[in-house]
């Protein structure tokens, strides 16, 4: 050639290499030298044209040949047909190999050697074939993969060299076993046998020890047939890959994931860390103890860490299994730790320690706690890893895991970074936990202290409530009720829900309860009470808080009332967003009371409607926030029929005589309301007021309608003071003249017919009242010195501990209360 050097000098042991799949087609002059060299010439020996053409052909090949015209001349017809047809020879590529190929040669027109020469290069088939063959054997042979053959029958037919290595056998040692005979692993049988049987491929995971590891070691197993052109398996391969590094991140990371959905679940401290433990163990670690400062317990802030030692309170511990008989020290009970302990060295650095049971600080600590020291000797302990828990840069306590199973790897450092991921999670946990019974501890203590331990005992109604506290994650709620004494022997009953949870609600609670009180300290109906406690919840929030994004608990509140008058046996109910309430008759009927419904408190602008009714003396009314009625597993109007249910057959206590006592009805239905035990938490309060209402006869009630005529005000003492003659109680006859001469003369002076005075007695008072067909409300004032009325209202303040005014859809009433002595 030319440029002798363009074509390299091949090494001895690269000849006989096959050549590539693809032909090569050249063309040369009568002198050998290349004129044209094709697409696929070079795609085969890697020469671009630029680089070869004018090359001598010849140089091409090994040894060189002869591709001249004028030494083809030379040599006659012998040198014609050496030169010309199909020949094995070996050629040189442009990066020195050495590739055996079939080159045709042949003169570009028959006869005339002077056009020059045909080139094309093509692969040796059949040496491609012998080497292909002796690639698969080193394959098969040098895999890092171990590989083996099963027959149809699943005995093992080859095993490479790794497997050998695996199970500490030779291939001929093995051939001829079944997989459980080699090893116990049945699951592989039951697969092979079905790779045969179906023709697809199978694949399985297991955690298996070998011979040659000393631990368990995680493997997928491939299963593929090997079939013929016909489709007919006649055997079945297995690559088997070791896993172990990616099974151990997919494990952490599954860990990871379980715990933000397994941890946290309930607010409360002991649970959380108990979550904690049983996602860590055994999945994790072998054993887990969970320690906390004292102060988390109690819902407290957790003070600063002291230096030199901390005192923990064990508040989850899970022994792996082979620590089952003895701990330290159970759950609830106190440990001192000092310095040389990993938990204590993780809260004065705040950060996670991993130590070998041969460091030198594992080793110092066990020298001085005995007790550890001879469980970590039993269980033979060799890892540890201390964590501290922290929530909002404070400690809440320290976390402890070791591994000592022979089966299981020492902790690793991405061991101490999943354990850094579950702590923190348990510890926001912990920490949200501990701020939920501090809240919830001063919502329940305040709500308490506003709620009516004990209802007033009244002698309209008997009375029974309960008041249960939410035991989910949702906080103390602004449920209410109270019982409230009305003049003339009435009674109020109340019950409300404010909308929300925790302090706030039970603040707002509290403020709606002492309006409801003062509202009805008036005397208003139902209707109107309702109306201005709307009123007040509107007009609670400050306009600046108007664009807050959080609703205040002020704005949405629910509310029933209903005030019950003895003598008359009349109910008077109004709600506003409330639940109607049950009635239960004397006979057992159940029904609930059909009310207008109203729209909750706090929208405003919007009518409350009052409805009446009578009902018979010994009914039940029952009065409920929503809590009662729906839950997790209910709604509403399972609630309803399941409190229907209850009330028409009450439990045995509570049928112990004719008329079930309000107590024993109230356990009755919470007995059947409430979810069972170990089901799902209560998730709201529940409020429950039970009361069976009494009647006043006519033994107990007097009274006269009276024309308006001022000779009529003598007739009405004298029939008063008869009354109270035939109920022996003429000690009050005195207070009683004076108050009935004045309500009566001004009824007849100030207002309309009908005038009607009525007296009321009861065990320890007497009401007199005079009712009149006007609206006009009376006032207290103080009468000049020469005035000759004024002063009837002044004297009735005077002679009586109570008075008052109350109106109605025919007027008004007025009314004075005594209190009358014990009888002897």
């Amino acid at each position: 050639m030319d440029r002798p050097g363009a074509l390299g000098r091949p090494a001895p042991e690269m000849i006989g290499e096959p050549l590539d799949t693809s032909a090569a087609i050249a063309l040369t002059d009568p002198d050998g030298r290349l004129t044209a060299w094709s697409t696929g010439a070079r795609r085969l020996l890697g020469y671009a044209p630029s680089e070869i053409i004018g090359s001598l052909a010849a140089d091409l090949f090994v040894p060189p040949a002869t591709f001249s015209a004028g030494k083809q001349g030379e040599r006659g017809e012998q040198g014609k047909q050496e030169e010309q047809g199909n020949h094995t020879t070996v050629v040189r590529h442009r990066d020195g190999r050495q590739l055996t190929a079939e080159v045709l040669t042949a003169p570009l027109i028959e006869g005339d050697p002077r056009a020059g020469i045909l080139l094309v290069f093509t692969p040796d088939v059949s040496q491609v074939t012998h080497d292909d063959d002796r690639l698969m054997r080193w394959v098969f042979a040098q895999s890092p993969i171990g590989l083996v053959i099963y027959g149809r029958d699943g005995k093992l037919l080859r095993a490479n060299h790794d497997i050998e290595r695996k199970i500490e056998q030779r291939e001929d040692e093995v051939r001829g076993l079944r997989p459980s005979e080699i090893q116990e692993q049945p699951a592989i049988e039951g697969r092979i046998d079905r790779v045969v049987a179906t023709g697809e491929s199978d694949s399985l995971e297991c955690y298996v020890k070998v011979p040659a590891e000393s631990r368990a070691h995680a493997w997928v197993e491939d299963l593929f047939p090997l079939k013929d052109e016909t489709g007919y398996v006649h055997a079945v391969a297995v690559a088997v890959f070791d896993y172990s590094q990616q099974y151990g991140s997919r494990e952490r990371l599954a860990l990871v994931d379980e715990a933000r959905t397994r941890i946290g679940t309930s607010l409360d401290v002991a649970g959380t860390a108990h979550e904690l433990a049983e996602v860590a163990v055994p999945r994790f670690a072998d054993s887990i103890t969970v320690e906390l400062l004292d102060s988390v317990f109690q819902g407290d802030q957790p003070p600063p860490v002291p230096p030199g030692g901390v005192t923990l309170r064990r508040a989850a511990q899970l022994p792996g299994p082979v620590d089952s008989t003895e701990t330290v020290s159970g759950p609830g009970e106190t440990h001192f730790h000092t310095e040389p302990s990993p938990l204590a060295r993780c809260l004065s650095t705040s950060r996670a320690v991993l130590h070998q049971a041969a460091d030198p600080e594992i080793t110092a600590w066990l020298a001085a706690d005995p007790v550890q020291a001879e469980q970590a000797r039993r269980n033979g302990l060799h890892s540890l890893i201390a964590a501290p828990l922290k929530a909002r840069d404070r400690a809440l306590g320290a976390v402890l895991l070791i591994r000592h199973t022979a089966s299981r790897e020492p902790f690793t450092e991405g061991d101490l970074f999943v354990t850094e991921n579950l702590v923190a999670r348990a510890a926001i946990c912990m920490d949200n936990a501990r701020r939920y019974a501090r809240e919830r501890g001063i919502a329940l203590a305040l709500q308490r202290s506003l709620l009516a331990h004990r209802p007033e005992t009244q002698h309209a109604v008997e009375v029974a409530s309960r008041y249960l506290p939410s035991e989910g994650g949702a906080g103390v709620g602004g449920d209410w009720f109270d019982v409230i004494p009305l003049p003339c022997a009435r009674v109020g009953l109340v019950v409300g829900d404010v909308v929300g949870h925790g302090i706030n609600a039970s603040a707002t609670m509290g403020r709606l309860r002492t309006a409801v009180r003062t509202l009805a300290d008036i005397d208003m109906p139902p209707d109107e009470l309702l109306t201005h406690l709307d009123d007040i919840v509107t007009h609670a929030t400050p306009e600046g808080d108007a664009d807050s994004s959080e609703i205040a608990a002020d704005l949405g509140a629910t509310c029933l009332y209903t005030i019950y008058d003895p003598v008359s046996r009349r109910l008077t109910l109004a709600t506003a967003g409330h639940p109607a309430p049950t009635l239960v008759s004397p006979d057992g009927t159940v029904r609930s009371i059909d009310l207008p419904t109203g729209p909750p408190l706090g929208l405003g602008s919007l009518p409350f409607e009052a409805a009446e009714l009578e009902v018979p003396e010994g009914s039940s009314l029952v009065l409920f926030t929503d809590g009662l009625l729906e839950t997790r597993a209910r709604d509403v109007d399972e609630g309803l029929e399941t409190l229907r249910n209850a009330l028409e057959h009450p439990t045995a206590a509570a049928t112990s005589s004719v008329t079930p006592p309000p107590e024993a009805l109230c356990d009755s239905v919470l007995e059947a309301m409430l979810p069972e035990a170990g089901g799902p938490a209560q998730p709201d309060d529940i409020a429950l007021v039970i009361a069976r209402t009494r009647a006043l006869d006519e033994d107990h009630v007097a009274q006269w309608d009276l024309p308006r005529d001022p000779a009529i005000v003598a007739e009405a003492r004298k029939n008063a003071s008869q009354q109270l003659t035939e109920w022996g109680v003429e000690d009050a006859a005195f207070t009683t003249e004076l108050v009935v001469s004045e309500l009566v003369t001004n009824a007849i002076r100030h207002a309309t017919e009908p005038i009607r005075l009525r007296l009321i007695r009861q065990p320890h008072s007497l009401i007199c009242e005079v009712s009149d067909g006007s609206t006009t409300t009376p006032h207290l004032r103080r009468a000049r010195l020469f005035d000759e009325g004024g002063r009837g209202l002044l004297l009735v303040a005077q002679l009586t501990p109570r008075w008052g005014t109350r109106h109605h859809a025919h007027g008004k009433t007025i009314w004075a209360e005594q209190t009358l002595s014990p009888a002897p």
